[in-house]
């Protein structure tokens, strides 16, 4: 098991809470990153989101590409997986920056590639609208993604390169120079088109935080997919996930029911009573899934050290190799982490190439 973090480009994580301690600010951001780093973690996610989807529209957030080039500028063996959303960005222009941003990165110690991309098909209409993106439909989206896709690889292999598609083309595009090591390409969702397409174009999975059967099954579905179009297994699986770790389970409860807590009077309850009448969900289950974003709290690592550790190791056991930790505040809960959680779970080292 490899062990990240989201970097908090938006000031937290937690939508029932104000300020977490967290300021959406390069500095924080920084001193974070450094402090993983030393500590050992393998991975930061790098949102991309130009809008606030944690703390409301009108809050700060960070650009990812901005930040990604600055944390591995100031970072020695930290990997930095950078979101990027196909309706916002030209593919050639991506490969450009990501073959410069390869270079920032260097690799790891072990030879690995230090920066990695995650696609992410579609996600927040409204943004999309304020920021001039193109917003596609459902299977349309992973249709562009695979193209998007499809333009990277070319121009990292080729030149020149040439590709026509239905959302995207090139024609004798020249890239120079190219990525010493191609960046791994990560890709989550969960419908049927999604799956398809992700275990066609993507080198690993990322999956919403859910239960040790849910993550199994999935990892299987994933890795059946590989092996039909790629005769090879995916490469990684990663999980988001929420942890609080106490020194005893009721500690680590009560901080649970802290963050969860929803203030009927707080400007966010509105939105909390659409996400409850929208979802399929109960109500107590909603108030979690709602309360942190991206499943976070499904996984239920929340306890001691010694009972998220044994948890961590029965979703290793299930395939995963990836944790994607949310905590708050960021630098005391990740170091507690380390300390604390590290020790009690095997860890492996991984060589990636794209392709796997």
């Amino acid at each position: 098991m490899h062990f990240g973090y989201w970097t908090p480009i938006y000031g937290g994580f937690l939508r029932n809470l104000g300020d977490e301690g967290m300021p959406a600010t390069w500095d924080y951001v920084k001193k974070l990153a450094q402090l993983a780093d030393r500590l050992g973690y393998h991975t930061t996610l790098v949102p991309e989101l130009y809008l606030n989807d944690r703390k409301g529209v009108d809050a700060p957030s960070l650009e990812a590409w901005a930040l990604s080039s600055a944390i591995l500028a100031v970072t020695e063996q930290l990997r930095v997986m950078t979101a990027v959303r196909p309706g916002f960005h030209l593919p050639a222009v991506t490969a450009k920056e990501s073959a410069t941003i390869t270079d920032i990165a260097g690799t790891t110690e072990a030879g690995a590639a230090r920066f990695a991309l995650n696609v992410v098909a579609a996600w927040w209409e409204e943004e999309a609208r304020q920021y001039g993106g193109a917003f596609t439909r459902h299977d349309d989206r992973y249709r562009q993604a695979t193209e998007f896709v499809d333009v990277l690889r070319g121009l990292w292999e080729h030149t020149p390169f040439t590709y026509q598609g239905e959302h995207f083309s090139v024609r004798d595009s020249i890239l120079s120079p190219k990525p010493g090591i191609h960046p791994p390409v990560f890709a989550g969702g969960e419908s049927e088109s999604g799956r398809e397409s992700i275990a066609t174009f993507a080198d690993s999975y990322v999956l919403h935080g859910g239960t040790v059967e849910e993550v199994r099954t999935k990892i299987a579905d994933m890795n059946a997919r590989s092996q039909r179009i790629h005769q090879r297994d995916m490469a990684e699986f990663g999980m988001s996930t929420y942890i609080i770790v106490r020194d005893t389970e009721a500690e680590a409860r009560a901080e649970l029911e802290r963050i969860t807590t929803i203030d009927p009077h707080s400007p966010g309850y509105a939105s909390f009573e659409e996400f409850v009448k929208n979802s399929e969900l109960d109500v107590e289950l909603s108030r979690r899934e709602y309360s942190v974003g991206t499943r976070g709290l499904r996984p239920d690592l929340v306890g001691t050290p010694e009972q998220v550790a044994e948890k961590i190791r029965a979703y290793q056991d299930a395939g995963l190799t990836l944790l994607l930790i949310q905590c708050s505040p960021a630098h005391e809960e990740l170091e507690r982490i380390a300390e604390q959680v590290f020790p009690l779970v095997p860890t492996r080292e991984y060589l990636l190439t794209a392709g796997g």
